[in-house]
């Protein structure tokens, strides 16, 4: 399901500068693996590479927060729609928005959430109606079919946006 709400149902809004000033971009120490709300912030601005390196970066905070390696299909299932997400989003932002400034990855034991950030001004929709054989333009409709729920923030009186996706951790 697509929405324009800014959060999903339940979500805590925005995290203050405060609460993420410190969240690591590296690898979490083990003590906090599986320890409450664990948030991961990559800055994109400049990188080359930026697809890779956004999948590897996840890959690693999947890593530290526990779901991989996986100990099942289902665990392995949920890491490798994280990581198909992470890839849409980045890439989205790569094509239609002069590209991605940050990824935030967030995860607490029901959800994960990714977040992408860019300078764009256009609104992120599923190409309707959805053609299965034509190539390109479905990258927001697996997001959506992957996905909690999804939605886009703005911030009146600057340009860009952030996409958001949501995603169950897995059981």
């Amino acid at each position: 399901m697509s929405t324009t709400r800014p959060y999903s149902p339940g979500d805590r809004g925005p995290e203050s500068e405060a609460a993420v000033a410190d969240a690591p971009e590296g690898p979490a120490p083990a003590a906090a693996v599986g320890q409450g709300r664990q948030v991961r912030r990559l800055s994109l601005n400049g990188a080359s590479g930026i697809v890779p390196l956004a999948r590897d970066f996840a890959r690693q905070a999947l890593q530290a927060w526990g779901w991989l390696p996986a100990a099942g299909a289902d665990q392995r299932a949920a890491a490798e729609d994280v990581l198909l997400v992470v890839s849409e989003l980045v890439t989205n932002a790569c094509l239609h928005a002069e590209g991605p400034d940050e990824l935030w990855l967030s995860s607490d034991a029901k959800v994960l959430r990714i977040e992408v950030s860019d300078r764009g001004a256009g609104q992120p929709a599923p190409r309707t109606p959805h053609r299965a054989g034509r190539p390109g333009g479905h990258g927001m409709f697996i997001v959506q079919r992957l996905c909690l729920d999804w939605g886009v923030v703005r911030t009146p009186g600057v340009s860009g946006k952030t996409v958001w996706a949501e995603l169950s951790a897995p059981v």
